[in-house]
């Protein structure tokens, strides 16, 4: 009886654990290798749930956040608080969570079980087939922080290409827009998603620490911004801002 009570107590303390493992938490990964944080010291950290991922993804930077990092994992019923929970100790601004189902063993998928069983003249089914499986969702968060004001306001890409005959990866020229921040000099001047950034000034952009030392070394000064969009090549005006 002593034993049994020892074996049932450490059952429920480790149930207790695991109730209290904060998934979210533990399945977190950094996106952004500066240590990116809110610049709040106490941030008013806000929840949204959706289902639109890639979408979002460009929403968020075109007002103004960057990816802090995220979280994704499958498990059954699990709290978006949770997320919300994690989010303000990383000290977030926003954190968005998705779920979408996973997998379940169904009474239909049961039922054929049986029916198969009785087709190969009273087959028995393994009693384990026919326990009911809670159902598994997938589970995803991604953590944003509000930028300062951008100096230009672009988030870019280096594209590169592969050759189909000696497999060798090549860089092509220019930088990608990504997403556009919303009333920033990039915007104002013209820019969109999916423009290639080709130069500033004189200045060749082929790397994106290329186009971020050129934007810090213009700051506060109008500059020519030589970019192509639909394989034609144009010049935008933008007034680069300042930062002290």
């Amino acid at each position: 009886m002593t034993k049994l009570l020892g074996l049932l107590l450490l059952l429920a303390a480790s149930t207790n654990i695991y109730a209290a493992e904060n998934l979210y938490e533990k399945n977190y990964k950094a996106q952004n290798l500066g240590n990116l944080v809110s610049i709040q010291a106490n941030p008013d950290t806000k929840m949204f749930v959706s289902n639109h991922k890639d979408e979002d993804n460009i929403s968020m930077l075109e007002d103004g956040y960057d990816l802090m990092g995220s979280s994704g994992f499958e498990a059954t019923n699990v709290a978006p608080e949770l997320a919300l929970q994690h989010a303000k100790s990383i000290k977030a601004d926003t954190v968005l969570v998705y779920r979408k189902y996973g997998s379940a063993k169904t009474k239909a998928s049961k039922l054929q079980l049986i029916k198969e069983a009785a087709k190969k003249g009273g087959g028995e089914v393994d009693a384990k087939d026919l326990v009911e499986e809670p159902t598994q969702y997938k589970y995803y968060a991604s953590y944003w922080a509000k930028l300062p004001t951008p100096l230009l306001g672009v988030h870019i890409i280096k594209l590169a290409s592969r050759d189909s005959e000696t497999e060798q990866v090549i860089e092509n020229k220019g930088l990608k827009v990504l997403a556009v921040v919303k009333d920033s000099p990039a915007a104002k001047a013209g820019l969109t998603r999916g423009d290639v950034l080709l130069k500033i000034k004189d200045v060749e952009l082929g790397k994106p620490e290329e186009l971020s030392s050129v934007v810090r070394q213009f700051q506060g000064q109008n500059v020519a911004i030589e970019y192509e969009r639909e394989g034609t090549k144009n010049i935008a005006e933008a007034h680069i801002n300042s930062r002290n």
